[in-house]
């Protein structure tokens, strides 16, 4: 429409609410907990530095007026060591074939390898929905870095057979660096259908993203109440966030040995109303006795470091003052036995 002359019928016409679930996938550490969090607003999947830190497919909720997108975070595709290992991969493959709407994450600072081939090849066989190739952490490279990723990533693409619906350049963590997005475009990062619609837009474009996928989702009313963030279990998310706080500083072979379950969260019974205080009691299972001191530590530090970081984020979610009870158990090769997998959740 030009200055000066009335709406046509078409534009007058409300645009139709939509609705969907959109499915972030990738090799572990690609970055997809990070961009589940920075869509939603707030924290609903843990992040590490380690990677396959993901074991559940955590659903976040944005409500726009115009959509509501359910992103589902599911664990890194990979090839599997252990029975966990193939019950996640099974997860990520259910999760694919219920989905609306496939985001693949490739990170901006590391070339295509096998890893990457092996899932685009996996996704080049779901013909129906439709794909969007996600560059994350393109804070981390310089322009002319992203520009070669965006093109390989188109090329991967055509030589798979898989029609990229966009390719979107995102950095969840840092929205402030709009001279990336004009060096990159210059760059001639790809002008294929795909590579338009978010090629060369730049690190931190979260919200492009969201724009992007929206109209990928099939009309429809809202799924979820408003104001609703996650239908993750609230004693799921604390084991999470405890998780997470376990994670921090241990060796490489530990991160995939713990396990959290919550087993008791009450009101204490004795508080005042204007002071209440919620018990927490969890057990923090690892598979060898030797694993115990490493997150014990040296006289209990590190379990009450643990303890201290992870109910900070615990009080923000439940909004209450939280008395966390933290004990640290053995569960003997849990990731190989099939009635421990059971027992912890798996």
């Amino acid at each position: 429409m030009t200055a000066g002359t009335s709406p046509s019928p078409t534009e007058q016409r409300e645009t139709p609410h939509r609705s969907g679930f959109a499915c972030f996938v990738g090799r572990p550490n690609a970055g997809k907990s990070t961009l589940t969090n920075a869509l939603v607003g707030t924290k609903v999947a843990i992040t590490s530095n380690r990677p396959q830190t993901t074991r559940h497919t955590v659903r976040g909720i944005v409500h726009r007026p115009d959509a509501q997108l359910v992103l589902v975070d599911t664990p890194g595709l990979h090839k599997p060591r252990t029975l966990l290992g193939e019950r996640l991969n099974d997860v990520v493959r259910t999760t694919w074939a219920e989905v609306d709407v496939i985001g693949f994450c490739l990170p901006a600072d590391q070339k295509l390898g096998p890893g990457d081939r092996y899932i685009a090849t996996e996704l080049a066989g779901i013909k129906k929905t439709p794909k969007v190739a996600i560059v994350t952490k393109t804070d981390l490279v310089e322009p002319e870095q992203l520009a070669q990723q965006l093109i390989a990533i188109d090329r991967l693409g055509k030589e798979l057979g898989i029609e990229w619906a966009e390719i979107v350049p995102v950095s969840a963590v840092d929205a402030e660096k709009p001279e990336k997005a004009e060096k990159a475009e210059k760059g001639g990062a790809g002008r294929g259908p795909s590579a338009e619609g978010g090629g060369g837009r730049g690190a931190g474009q979260v919200d492009l993203l969201a724009d992007l996928l929206v109209p990928l989702l099939p009309e429809g009313p809202a799924l979820y109440p408003e104001g609703d963030l996650t239908d993750e279990p609230e004693q799921v998310m604390v084991a999470e966030l405890i998780r997470e706080a376990a994670l921090e500083g241990v060796r490489d072979e530990l991160p995939h040995s713990i396990a959290v379950v919550v087993e008791e969260m009450l009101p204490r019974a004795d508080r005042p109303m204007d002071r209440p205080l919620l018990d927490i009691h969890a057990n923090l299972y690892i598979e060898r006795p030797s694993q115990k001191g490493i997150v014990i530590g040296p006289k209990g530090r590190r379990l009450k470091d643990v303890g201290t970081k992870s109910r900070k984020h615990i009080e923000a979610l439940l909004g209450t003052p939280v008395f966390l009870d933290l004990h640290v158990k053995v569960a003997k090769d849990w990731q190989r036995d099939p009635k421990q997998l059971r027992k912890l959740g798996f």
